[in-house]
């Protein structure tokens, strides 16, 4: 029964290890990118840093949940649940980011193909009446004999 706890907790640790880990190089490189998204200018930059950071607490958050197997005081517990709903709340808050800004590129994406409608009805509008310009000057009589001929009919 020992050997089984042992391996337990020898499982536990290496797996929270790489969970953090894991957690850690994908805030950085989230980061990484971030900012040369920023640099560049990126519309999308807060939805990008926003969704990397939320996958890397997500890894984070589980190391934190399966720190709760090696728990043996009430202090321990304390302080895991406590770790567990401050990254709780700050998924939380990363996932409302991410929902408010994908709802503002959407309402970008809208605007803009509203603008293009509207600028597409205006050159459609200014090709008509061109059209009806230049078939007005075609269906005018030229000579004063003409003009007394079509007015006629």
């Amino acid at each position: 029964m020992e050997f089984l706890h042992g391996l337990l907790e020898s499982i536990v640790e290496s797996t929270m290890m790489i969970f953090e880990f894991t957690g850690v190089i994908v805030i950085l490189i989230t980061g990484i990118v971030g900012l040369f998204s920023y640099i560049r200018k990126d519309p999308q930059t807060r939805l990008k840093i926003a969704n990397g950071f939320a996958t890397g607490l997500e890894f984070k958050l589980g190391s934190e949940i399966l720190r709760t197997v090696m728990v043996r005081s009430i202090n321990e517990i304390i302080i895991v649940g406590s770790i567990i709903v401050l990254r709780a709340a700050l998924s939380f808050l990363i996932f409302w980011e991410i929902k408010h800004e994908e709802t503002h590129i959407k309402e970008q994406k809208q605007e803009e193909l509203l603008h293009e409608d509207l600028r597409r009805d205006d050159a459609l509008r200014a090709d008509l009446l061109r059209w009806e310009q230049f078939l007005r000057r075609e269906t005018q009589p030229e000579s004063a004999d003409d003009a007394d001929d079509f007015h006629s009919t």
